[in-house]
């Protein structure tokens, strides 16, 4: 398959593409139109996997060793095992590079390497980068000046950091590529059309529809809010001593996860896979994609007997699976300053609930980044039509463009 090739998306043997979306396949992504999308590459958007390239659990590995599996303990209390303070010099460089692009007036949304140029801090980003593909998966960087800065260096600066770990992809239906983690009233019991990082409600572990996702702490809430990651790999381990059959469960293609009303025209509003899988080539490693809320949310469609609902056995995995990742999940709390970045591929995360200060006090507030590391440029290889695609993932719907909001719509 050709780097940005927009091919057909895989179907179920019982499904096949509307005559809308067959018409909607013909196009290269990374052909897109620079009046729509700035550097002429569209996001990929969300697909079932290809079901002929899904592995059974056969041959998923009983064990998997290497740098991807870790314990909580391995970092507990030894942050220069996984914390980068910025140096004087790099917030230096960062800040003129930042002053540049603005006063340039080149629009966020067409923000790259070539017209961002960082190179004493590129090298730190270009071994940060091997690291959350092939390594360990995360990294906390300390010291950005978000308390100093206007958001609109804030959100430069960040994104251009950004672009040194991958291509930004759009987060939403309308087409956020810079998103804000922030209260805005949105009813968290709705979870059939609410995404819960609009609330100050509990997320599960889950992964996101990214390689890679950032988080810029701009405020910080009163209470909570605090960050969970854990190692797929480590949870698989676990799984595999004390709950095969759930791990067994979690790699077959019987799940449904909700689009919330975020799709293109012609699409289904639902995709249909495992929650684990292994690459189809490259390394052959096991790669998770799972967010419970996703999964819970399709009631609408089993009652009305569209989909069949969540068996027993599922719902007992689900339960094990959280409580497996809450068991053996690194804590840690991030302060005004602080840059998380984590692997979508092997790592889960998750956050507490939150109550936020009273007003006027500002409210909790992170930016957020989507980044993808396509398999053309080292990423893994991924059951998907769309694996080698610059922009693969994300939420595409139809052709919204890119927008880069610089508080929460």
């Amino acid at each position: 398959m050709a780097p940005g090739a927009l091919v057909a998306e895989a179907t179920s043997p019982s499904t096949t593409p509307t005559p809308i979306a067959k018409q909607q396949t013909q196009r290269r992504n990374d052909q897109a139109p620079r009046s729509i999308f700035p550097d002429g590459i569209r996001t990929s958007g969300q697909h079932n996997p290809i079901y002929d390239q899904l592995k059974p659990y056969a041959e998923f590995p009983k064990e998997i060793a290497g740098p991807t599996v870790w314990n909580k303990e391995d970092y507990e209390g030894q942050p220069d095992r996984w914390v980068h303070r910025f140096s004087e010099e790099e917030i230096a460089e960062l800040s003129a590079t930042a002053d540049a692009f603005i006063a340039s007036g080149t629009p966020l949304t067409g923000i790259a390497k070539h017209n961002f140029a960082l190179p004493l801090l590129s090298q730190e980003l270009a071994r940060v980068r091997s690291d959350l593909v092939d390594g360990k998966g995360f990294v906390l960087f300390k010291g950005f000046p978000a308390d100093r800065w206007s958001p609109e260096k804030n959100a430069v600066a960040y994104m251009g950091l950004g672009t040194y770990l991958g291509y930004f992809v759009s987060q939403n239906g309308r087409g956020h590529v810079l998103g804000h983690v922030k209260d805005v009233g949105d009813d968290p019991s709705q979870i059939h059309s609410v995404r819960i990082y609009r609330t100050t409600a509990r997320q599960f572990f889950h992964a996101d529809d990214g390689d890679l996702v950032g988080l810029l702490c701009v405020h910080r809430a009163l209470e909570g809010g605090e960050s969970d990651i854990v190692s797929v790999h480590n949870v698989w381990n676990t799984l595999q001593k004390e709950h095969p059959d759930v791990a067994e469960l979690l790699t077959q293609p019987i799940w449904y996860f909700d689009r919330k009303g975020e799709v293109s025209e012609g699409q289904e509003p639902y995709t249909k896979q495992p929650v684990l899988y292994l690459e189809p080539g490259g390394k052959g490693r096991l790669y998770s994609k799972w967010d419970p809320y996703y999964v819970r949310s399709l009631t609408r469609f089993s009652d009305a007997g569209v989909i069949p609902p969540l068996s027993d056995a599922q719902q007992h995995a689900m339960q094990v699976f959280e409580d497996t990742c809450q068991r053996l999940a690194l804590h840690m709390v991030l302060e005004v300053g602080d840059i998380q970045f984590v692997s979508n591929c092997h790592l889960l995360h998750a956050r507490t609930a939150y109550k936020d200060y009273p007003a006027p006090a500002p409210r909790r507030h992170l930016l957020r980044l989507w980044l993808s590391t396509p398999e053309t440029e080292g990423g893994w290889t991924l059951p998907f039509p769309d694996s080698q695609e610059l922009k693969r993932g994300g939420i595409q719907v139809n052709d919204n463009p890119p927008v880069c909001p610089l508080d929460a719509e």
